[in-house]
């Protein structure tokens, strides 16, 4: 189920961030996804040196092998072209030429030519590289690829080739683009022009080099190094790109020149759009006056006029780090086709090197897309495409209504049972399928890579993901099929709960049934007029966490939960509530969760307290830890490994009794007095905390970015996926929560990545060894947590075991 979600919903999703190394697909010359009508001339030497025949690698007979101009070609190169319509913008990273051979009959090639872009089909723009040159080196023969690497890289949806040559030469071309599509939406971005800082004896100069707009005291209209998919180094003197001047990666301002204190970009899409976020990459060198934005506010419009209320965000001030980083900037899923952000100074400079949103295509969008043309010679095709979709999708919407009415008629059947029995036993039967599953399946151990790779030209069993997702639809249909056949259903990620009883053994499913059926002080009933509300701490789709005073409290604390406080005062506490509209199964989620949680004891685990359940709404009331999660309070705090050893310790206790907790992560960490960290699940209420989240359909949310391949692909909870959240809370914990895990990949990106560890052919990226981390934490703890064969990974006895040798060694304090 959880898989075949994703395959519905991957492609809507609008996530930022992309990169020369990554986005290097062949986009459909050589192909033949660029159709013969979308490739044009500005002249043709005969009809079979067209257009349509300047496609790289074609020489099947058809025409003379390659498109030639009707006349010879210009030292300027810019009278003759050939032109390519990608259909929709592109991020273009890559070209590819050729010559004319048709089977040693021509010998005319291009050693030289340009390229001209458009993103409207109108305004054309000159491309050329980081130093200003604007002719490329082509071929040197007929038949051999020269492959060019376009630095920068191009935004378009229009290209063209135009031939350099000597006049008395005779020219002719096969051309290919690589890149892939710009879901970003953003066709232009407008803002003031970059200032020069005198710095030691030294020029700097933040400009915007490559901007394709109108260049004045003001940029407009146009994109530039902001977009090129480079973001800078952490000393803005230094630049990525060999040879170009200090601070070449960055724009930047010093706030002089705006007293208002802030500067003021305005950023256009293509469509009306729902906004997630924004991310800006900044630089942080406090110690030479720079510092990322104390603030962003952010204005919202999709007609002529600007909404009245604003996203306004404040980051947390880095004092310790002088490391460059993306901020996410929380956009609250506003609708728009033009943001305003205004960004507010922290000292004297604020530099940038990358922007980018997230973001989809707003239902609210209405009207043509003026860049978008109809292909009338195929609309019978379409149209017989659409109907026998539409065939299809109803043929499923049949089966899935049959399938529903038979499933409560074997509910009806099996009252009786136990709710926990059924649990239990679903597990086993999961068991039972994912063992058989994985003993048909490799399971080495695997190499990592720090970037993808992708080499041109490609082999022939590369797959695009587009290909990979139809393949993991497939495997996720035969896995409904295996499980439908011992009657269950796939596993599923529920929304709120702290553990579950997923994946157990038999003698699981007894301890089970004894905790639903056991009683316990700390279900006691209390009196809701004793809780006084001081203020909310979260909020999620069922319920609220409230911070409350309890008053008389003392007397429903066990002897082993010792109270530091003056017995006589009211004692902080955090209440969680259940709304009181929720549905059925929400209500018997959190009943089941009241009575799982009463059983729990450990120092490493929120207590539950009490509850107040005799009348709506149902509340649990849980200790409160002073010092909030430990996502926060480690920007603070720099005990890591005693942090470490905390929450092993506490996944150690769950694991002692089969439970699985499924989201575990720095901002479910809570921690309280004397520095205690207590395992939560909190950090789903949280709105601080909504971009760790991946949303389906407003359905269940998932923290993909810490959930192991198998979790994320079957569905598939255990106590080894676990173990793999473990190793990414412990990169947390040793990167002080300064960035997101696989900050420089997008949501879709992350899913790929989790394909590459099922194919297990070495592509995989792994997270990178934190700077303070040692190098045997990293490769014998870490990465064995993150191994593909989830057997193979340590139990949280050995990760306990394993840290606490190491807190005695002193190699992290």
């Amino acid at each position: 189920k959880i898989f075949n979600i994703f395959s519905l919903n991957i492609y809507f999703l609008r996530v930022p961030i992309f990169s020369n190394e990554v986005c290097r697909y062949p986009l459909g010359m050589t192909g033949g996804q660029i159709q013969d009508e979308d490739i044009s001339a500005s002249s043709q030497w005969s009809e079979s040196t067209a257009a349509k025949f300047g496609r790289l690698d074609l020489d099947n007979g058809d025409g003379d092998g390659a498109w030639c101009p009707d006349i010879m070609s210009e030292p300027d190169g810019l009278k003759h072209y050939l032109q390519v319509d990608l259909r929709s913008l592109h991020f273009i990273t890559l070209v590819g030429t050729q010559g004319r051979h048709a089977d040693g009959m021509g010998n005319e090639f291009a050693q030289t030519y340009r390229i001209s872009y458009s993103r409207d089909g109108t305004s054309w723009v000159g491309w050329h590289d980081r130093k200003g040159k604007q002719v490329i080196e082509g071929n040197k023969n007929a038949y051999d690829v020269v492959l060019k690497d376009l630095e920068p890289a191009i935004i378009a949806r229009y290209v063209r080739f135009m031939p350099v040559t000597d006049p008395s030469m005779i020219v002719c071309m096969r051309v290919e683009l690589y890149g892939c599509e710009w879901l970003d939406g953003l066709i232009s971005y407008s803002l003031p022009d970059g200032h020069q800082m005198f710095y030691r004896g030294m020029d700097v100069y933040f400009n915007d080099s490559v901007y394709d707009g109108a260049a004045a005291e003001r940029m407009t209209k146009g994109l530039g190094q902001l977009t090129d998919g480079t973001w800078g180094l952490d000393d803005f003197l230094h630049s990525r790109i060999y040879g170009m001047w200090p601070g070449y990666d960055y724009v930047g301002w010093n706030n002089k020149s705006f007293p208002k204190g802030y500067i003021e970009m305005i950023f256009d899409f293509d469509h009306i759009r729902n906004f997630t976020s924004i991310k800006v990459h900044c630089n942080n060198m406090y110690t030479r006056g720079v510092r990322m934005f104390r603030q962003a506010t952010c204005f919202f419009r999709s007609g002529s006029e600007w909404e009245s209320d604003p996203v306004s965000f404040k980051p947390t001030v880095d004092q310790v780090s002088q490391r460059a980083r993306f901020v996410t900037v929380p956009l609250g899923d506003r609708t728009a086709s033009t943001i305003k952000c205004r960004f507010h100074f922290a000292d004297v400079w604020m530099l940038f090197s990358e922007v980018a949103f997230q973001s989809d295509y707003s239902v609210c969008f209405t009207g043509d897309d003026p860049t978008h043309k109809v292909d009338d010679s195929n609309t019978r095709i379409l149209i017989g495409c659409l109907v026998a979709i539409i065939a299809i999708l109803m043929t499923i919407i049949v089966i899935i209504l049959w399938r529903q009415v038979w499933q409560k008629m074997l509910e009806k059947a099996s009252r009786r049972m136990l709710d926990d029995e059924l649990t239990a036993r679903l597990a086993f039967q999961t068991q039972s399928f994912s063992f058989h599953h994985s003993s048909l399946s490799s399971e080495s151990g695997s190499t990592f890579n720090s970037t993808y790779e992708r080499i041109f030209p490609l082999c022939a069993d590369y797959q695009e993901p587009s290909r990979f997702v139809r393949k993991l639809t497939e495997l996720s249909s035969s896995c409904n099929k295996a499980l439908a056949a011992v009657g269950s259903d796939p596993p599923h990620y529920a929304e709120a709960d702290i553990i579950s009883l997923q994946e157990c053994s038999d003698k699981c499913s007894i301890t089970a049934v004894n905790l639903f059926n056991a009683t316990d002080s700390s279900m006691r009933e209390f009196p809701r007029h004793k809780l006084t509300f001081k203020e909310k701490l979260g909020e999620g789709q069922f319920g609220e966490v409230h911070l409350c005073e309890a008053e008389g409290m003392q007397d429903f604390l066990d002897a082993d939960l010792p109270m530091e406080e003056n017995a006589e005062s009211p004692l902080l506490v955090a209440v969680k509530t259940l709304r009181e509209d929720a549905n059925k199964n929400a209500r018997n989620d959190f009943l089941k969760e009241i009575r799982i949680m009463s059983r729990l004891r450990d120092p490493n685990i929120v207590r539950l307290l009490a509850v107040c359940v005799d009348t709506d709404p149902l509340c649990m009331i849980t200790e409160y830890m002073e010092n909030g999660d430990l996502n926060q309070f480690l920007h603070n705090y720099n005990k890591l490994l005693d942090m470490a050893v905390q929450i092993a310790s506490g996944m150690k206790y769950l694991s002692s009794l089969n439970f699985v907790h499924r989201d575990l992560a720095t901002r479910n960490c809570l921690v309280g007095k004397n520095y205690t960290i207590k395992i939560a699940d909190f950090g789903m209420s949280r709105n601080l905390y909504r971009g760790d989240y991946y949303r389906i359909q407003g359905r269940a949310v998932l923290p993909i970015r810490w959930m192991s391949w198998e979790s994320i692909l079957l569905g598939k909870f255990t106590m080894a996926s676990d173990v793999w959240a473990f190793g990414v809370t412990l990169w947390e914990i040793l990167t002080l929560c300064k960035e997101q895990p696989y900050s420089h990949l997008s949501d879709e990106q992350v899913i790929e990545n989790t394909g590459e560890f099922f194919r297990d052919k070495g592509k995989q990226v792994y997270l990178p060894r934190p700077e303070c981390c040692p190098d045997f934490v990293y490769n014998e703890l870490m990465l064995s947590c993150w191994r593909r064969n989830s057997k193979q990974r340590p139990s949280f006895q050995e990760i306990h075991l394993r840290l606490m040798e190491s807190l005695g060694d002193n190699l992290l304090l």
